[in-house]
């Protein structure tokens, strides 16, 4: 269980600059363990700090104004430690560069779990897992200096998953990712929060993808909630999305439009197999 009470927070101005508007404001919402929630928005909506504030980074790495509350598992982030938050929470930054720590491919899957003194026997079953599962095992020796952006991307998942977190936090991964391993990536997502109940948290621009895979939507925008509802009820948002910047999906407006003149009358799809469906009714065909 994650919860915001009350939640705002400004980042620390220097000594002579004009403090900041506030990063996020008056945040109060709950994330329940097990969902699968897709936080979007335009540049500098709060996306980033939000998940800053979970993993704990926000108070103790990044200086500022906090009011309210975070709790995470029943404990505050304030009183906890992010290396205590650590053990249950795993997050891939979107700066991945910043959160390399070793040279080498198998060296940075094996670096949290040797930190967390995982054994010796699971650390190899996990390591060879992850590989596998991320379709990396040929970089195994890589230097990561001669990796590709979404190689990197990759190995940063990979080494989060290693360590088996209840909670993943993920801030844009699928950015230096082509369609095809986006969607591998959000499979792998998919797999681990149906079958391992894991709650996954993905800031994401991609509003379809979010759309094909979430089970919930949190729109930010300047810091405040505009939007938190089921993924598939932005059919009835269109304006609203529009007004804040986020373009909804195409078959999202495709469906408003054949409604409106008349053409049909199901529900509006949000992803491509019920596109599908719709333009064949329509289409009768």
């Amino acid at each position: 269980m994650i919860r915001f009470q009350d939640f705002s927070f400004r980042y620390q101005a220097g000594k002579t600059e004009e403090p900041a508007d506030f990063a996020l404001k008056d945040i109060s919402m709950e994330i329940r363990e097990g969902e699968f929630v897709g936080i979007t928005g335009t540049s500098g909506a709060g996306k980033s700090t939000l998940t800053y504030s979970i993993s704990g980074l926000i108070p103790h790495h990044f200086s500022g104004d906090f009011y309210g509350s975070v709790e995470v598992n029943g404990m505050d982030t304030v009183e906890v430690h992010p290396e205590q938050l650590a053990r249950f929470v795993g997050q891939v930054f979107q700066d991945i560069d910043s959160q390399m720590v070793s040279s080498v491919v198998e060296d940075e899957i094996l670096f949290g779990m040797e930190n967390f003194q995982v054994p010796r026997d699971e650390i190899a079953k996990r390591l060879e897992e992850v590989l596998d599962m991320l379709g990396i095992a040929s970089l195994r020796r890589r230097q990561i200096s001669s990796l590709s952006g979404g190689q990197k991307q990759k190995v940063a998942i990979a080494s989060i998953l290693a360590l088996q977190p209840d909670i993943i936090l993920l801030d844009e991964p699928t950015g230096e990712l082509d369609p095809e391993s986006t969607v591998m990536i959000y499979e792998i997502l998919r797999r681990l929060n149906r079958e391992f109940h894991k709650t996954v948290i993905v800031v994401e621009q991609k509003i379809m993808v979010l759309c094909a895979y979430v089970s919930r939507l949190v729109v930010l925008d300047k810091g405040k909630v505009m939007f938190d509802g089921p993924s598939d009820s932005i059919t009835g948002e269109i304006e609203l999305f529009k007004s804040l910047g986020i373009n909804v999906p195409r078959v999202v407006e495709l469906g408003h439009l054949l409604k409106r003149a008349g053409l049909y009358s199901g529900k509006i799809p949000t992803e491509l197999d019920g596109a599908e469906k719709m333009v064949r009714e329509v289409c009768r065909c």
